[in-house]
């Protein structure tokens, strides 16, 4: 069992990189098409919010938010309350995300609570949500709108600890989590 459809979000504007994320080229793939290759191994449909992910990637359905500029939050909500089930999130910027660890995440979410409206990963150390690779619940929605409302915008705040079941990482593992935002990051990745 697996969520109904996977979300490779790639509407970011890649300022701080310089040129388009999705479309930097790693292992012969852009990294756009490579997560939406990714999410395919593991969901029955993928769709790409943001952008339309021609020429990267042929074939796959997108969308653009339903309420432009809230960034990935307005993402999630469209797509969950377009799909109307459960929704793997992922971001196009994850180069070293591996499908062990999207094994780990949906073994997590298949024993999940039944009031959990997020399954993800959370730093020891630090106490970091990977809201970016997760798998969300319809009933996400609601609380996501209502962070918007009150003016948060940070994933990790607009699903309260209570509602998450999270599996724990230390940093040592952090590896598959490791996102693309500027020209060192690349780097990093390419050496």
């Amino acid at each position: 069992m697996t969520p109904g459809v996977a979300v490779v979000l790639a509407g970011g504007k890649s300022r701080r990189l310089g040129r388009d994320k999705a479309a930097v080229v790693l292992d012969g793939l852009p990294m756009l098409a490579r997560m939406v290759r990714l999410a395919g191994d593991f969901c029955p449909a993928v769709a790409v919010s943001g952008r339309d992910p021609a020429p990267l990637v042929e074939g796959v359905p997108w969308f653009l938010d339903a309420e432009a500029g809230l960034g990935p939050l307005g993402g999630i909500i469209t797509a969950l309350e377009h799909y109307g089930t459960s929704c793997l999130v992922l971001s196009c910027d994850l180069p070293l995300l591996d499908a062990a660890t999207l094994k780990i995440l949906f073994a997590a979410w298949r024993s999940r609570p039944e009031h959990a409206v997020m399954t993800t990963f959370q730093q020891i150390e630090t106490g970091f949500i990977e809201a970016l690779v997760a798998v969300y619940e319809p009933q996400a929605a609601p609380l996501l709108r209502r962070a918007n409302e009150e003016g948060c915008r940070k994933l990790s705040r607009a699903i309260p600890a209570a509602l998450r079941h999270v599996v724990m990482y230390s940093t040592a593992d952090a590896r598959p989590f490791f996102n693309v935002n500027t020209p060192a990051d690349l780097a990093s990745v390419l050496t």
